[in-house]
């Protein structure tokens, strides 16, 4: 009972973790409109935060595994946590730094908040898998923890939203600061609770370069890899450029209600992932994938081609007054929310196919699995430069795009073929 009692504690640890990774991570989204506004920044250059944060998984995927095989599970967290107090403290910094040195001190503090996300990624999937004995019961518990993780992104963009309510010329990264107070608050509790909380660690094999090289060779891995690299496009292009476009003159949404609408997006990501945890033990993950990639491209699609004339009410919170308000958006924007319900199973089902028959080359896989994330800083500056240059509703062609391989590789790039199953 003692044993199966302290595996519950890791358990719920991993789950708090997860949610935590999404809290800082979609603070970027939000921080956004007030760095454009702070430094007169173009689309570009305002997502830097983002750009730092996922280029941090580049540099650290691959590290976090080696750390882990290592030190453990559980001294790899505690020491992302630290990296995290410290990114978050530079991104406070920032706010106290007069002139444009101000926004170079933002990226930095950024990109070390990133290279805590990585780290926690990369123990957190892996582990929860572990703890459940792998199979159906792992997959579920990813789930759940995927849900957690939706569940903080929707309290961020709630929390900023209130925050920073209506944009003007007077609004900076000072405004930003009770979030950061507060992301820094739950880092702190975590690493004194996780330094109570006994995890039994499975077994590491030393990370060697030949395992690396090793689960390249799987075609269907690789291509899956790929697949993530573009998977970060769908999940985080889509409501990152939802919040812009709401702002334009043509709608004239504020910058507060722009995120309370953002919300939602990743509200529909915690349905989703609820829903896939039930019935993830039914549906197989290339048919799941294959589906909501599907519906994914039907809608990005007519978000990008619905009249902007037609409007649509939908639901954001008002955090001051604890109550539901109703915003009339254009049609197409309520297709983009709608998204996140397809996204919200992808990155599982896309990891369950790419690693299927590995074996001892899954540990060196989760590492590249996790450097890949780096995709969104990628795909997001190019969705970025195409909406500086062409319009924000044109730029979500790259999406488009990124949501059809997906699909081309949950029908045909996941197969095993029959002599890697032999390997």
């Amino acid at each position: 009972m003692a044993q199966k009692t302290k595996q519950w504690a890791a358990i719920i640890m991993m789950i708090a973790l997860f949610a935590m990774i999404a809290f800082v991570t979609n603070l970027c989204s939000p921080m956004a409109t007030i760095v454009k506004n702070q430094f007169g920044a173009s689309e570009t250059a305002g997502q830097i935060g983002n750009y730092a944060n996922f280029i941090a998984y580049l540099l650290m995927g691959i590290p976090s595994g080696m750390l882990i095989s290592k030190f453990g599970y559980k001294k790899t967290a505690l020491a992302a946590l630290v990296v995290g107090l410290v990114g978050l403290g530079f991104e406070y910094l920032s706010g106290q730094v007069g002139g444009n040195g101000a926004y170079w001190v933002y990226l930095l503090g950024a990109f070390i908040s990133g290279m805590c996300m990585c780290m926690l990624n990369t123990v957190v999937n892996p582990l929860l898998n572990v703890l459940g004995g792998g199979g159906k019961t792992g997959n579920q518990l990813i789930q759940i923890g995927g849900a957690f993780n939706s569940a903080a992104a929707v309290a961020v963009y709630i929390l900023m939203g209130a925050l920073i309510g209506e944009v003007t010329k007077e609004t900076s990264i000072v405004d930003a600061t009770p979030a950061l107070a507060i992301a820094a608050g739950i880092f702190v509790v975590a690493l004194v609770v996780l330094i109570f909380t006994k995890i039994e660690e499975p077994e590491q094999a030393p990370v060697q370069l030949n395992l690396i090289t090793g689960a390249l060779k799987f075609k269907h891995f690789a291509l899956g890899a790929l697949a993530i690299f573009l998977y970060m496009s769908v999940e985080v292009g889509t409501p990152t450029y939802m919040i812009s476009y709401l702002q334009t003159p043509e709608i004239g949404v504020t910058a507060g209600v722009a995120a309370l609408i953002a919300s939602v997006y990743w509200l529909m990501m915690f349905v989703g992932r609820t829903i896939g945890g039930a019935i993830g033990g039914k549906v197989s993950s290339r048919a799941m994938v294959s589906t909501v990639a599907a519906v994914a491209i039907v809608l990005l699609l007519f978000g990008i081609f619905a009249p902007s004339s037609i409007k649509v009410e939908v639901p954001g919170i008002d955090w001051a007054n604890l109550s539901v308000i109703w915003t009339p958006v254009p049609v197409g924007v309520f297709a983009f929310i709608l998204v996140g319900l397809c996204t919200s199973v992808m990155w599982g089902g896309i990891f369950n196919m790419a690693v299927e028959g590995l074996g001892k080359y899954t540990a060196a896989a989760s590492g590249i699995f996790m450097t890949m994330v780096f995709g969104c800083a990628v795909m997001v500056a190019l969705q970025a430069v195409v909406a500086d240059h062409v319009g924000i509703l044109v730029s979500y062609f790259i999406p488009v795009a990124c949501a059809a391989y997906i699909l081309f590789y949950a029908l045909i790039g996941s197969k095993v073929k029959s002599s890697e199953e032999k390997e």
